[in-house]
């Protein structure tokens, strides 16, 4: 397995695999950059089919919280943590405390939280372990619904560039993915009277989007040539791609997925087409906000600050614009000028 020379490995700061024989426990925790602060980042639980999937997975997601943190005007650095297992595991406990006992060895150079595949309760039960834990229960908590907040106004944001419009009622968005953070972006679309289609790989998480907001159900390799307005990528990463992107039918890509692009160059591909997209540590970047706000947490000022998501976006897209570049490079300069004057 390369590291130093890795695709993804970006000058990270530090890469730690952590293994614990009794509960099981084989994680990677990335730190790519503290110029900003103590790296914050997501745990993420998910049965890789290799040791190199992970790595690839974690090395991405770690940068991405880099230059989503540097964007949200937050004073944290970028990490990130996931778990080999499957993300159905029943018994928890032993090794989520394992978890908690790896993160805490780094001394407070990383701080874990929730993500796919890990609930709050299992940020509990490692914060048994280690003070070194977000978005606990009882302070900022589930940051799920401020990430789906952000998204949203992301959409709208999206919506008032391309289309020209305020509002989104009559638009038709293609939801990926309406598991937690999916869910309530659901929500908020069907009240302002969105029409969705939607697609998971959970029939329950279905079922509950088709029966409350009226969304229509299509299996999941269908969900890409929808005759959409907005396709919103909100499961896993890299579903925009070579092949996806021919079959595209929207006009704006924005979602709360993380690394929706499989390569930089798809960024490159979409603009040729004519389709805008919304750079994904931009958008998602609510519930990293809330838990910003943990210390001493009021949800007032954490919404106020995911509102900023809005005016964030749409300064990206008008610099597209005017250098005739894309946004998700437009997005990555500025996050780099951000990071480079903390150093």
């Amino acid at each position: 397995m390369a590291v130093f020379n890795h695709i993804s490995f970006d000058e990270h700061e530090q890469i730690v695999f952590c293994q614990d024989k009794e509960s099981g426990l084989k994680a990677i925790i990335a730190i790519h950059n503290t110029n900003l602060g103590p790296a914050v980042g997501g745990c993420r639980m998910w049965n890789y089919e290799s040791d190199d999937e992970a790595l690839n997975d974690v090395l991405r997601l770690s940068r991405g919280m880099t230059y989503k943190n540097a964007l949200a005007g937050l004073t944290m650095g970028g990490g990130k943590s996931v778990i080999i297992a499957d993300p159905k595991l029943k018994d928890r406990e032993a090794l989520f405390r394992a978890f908690g006992r790896c993160i805490d060895q780094l001394g407070g150079k990383y701080y874990s939280a929730e993500d796919v595949g890990v609930s709050t309760t299992d940020i509990m039960i490692a914060h048994q372990e280690t003070p070194y834990m977000a978005g606990l229960e009882g302070k900022s908590g589930d940051p799920s619904p401020f990430t789906a907040l952000g998204t949203y106004l992301g959409i709208k944001a999206a919506a008032k560039h391309r289309l020209g419009v305020d509002s989104l009622k009559g638009l038709k968005i293609s939801v990926q993915g309406v598991g937690h953070v999916g869910y309530y972006l659901c929500r908020h679309l069907h009240e302002e009277g969105v029409e969705l289609i939607v697609t998971d790989i959970h029939q329950a998480s279905l079922d509950k989007v088709a029966n409350e907001f009226g969304a229509i159900v299509v299996a999941p390799q269908d969900i890409y040539h929808q005759d959409v307005d907005i396709y919103a990528p909100c499961a896993l990463g890299a579903t925009v791609n070579d092949t996806t992107i021919p079959l595209l039918k929207a006009s704006i890509v924005a979602g709360c997925a993380n690394n929706q692009l499989a390569e930089d160059r798809h960024g490159e591909k979409l603009k040729a087409l004519g389709i805008l997209y919304a750079p994904d540590y931009v958008i998602n970047a609510g519930g990293i906000i809330n838990v910003s706000f943990e210390k001493d947490y009021d949800a007032t000022l954490s919404t106020k600050k995911v509102e900023e998501i809005y005016h964030t976006l749409m300064s990206i897209f008008t610099q597209a614009d005017e250098q005739d570049r894309t946004t998700a490079s437009v997005a990555d300069e500025m996050a780099r000028t951000i990071i480079e004057a903390a150093k």
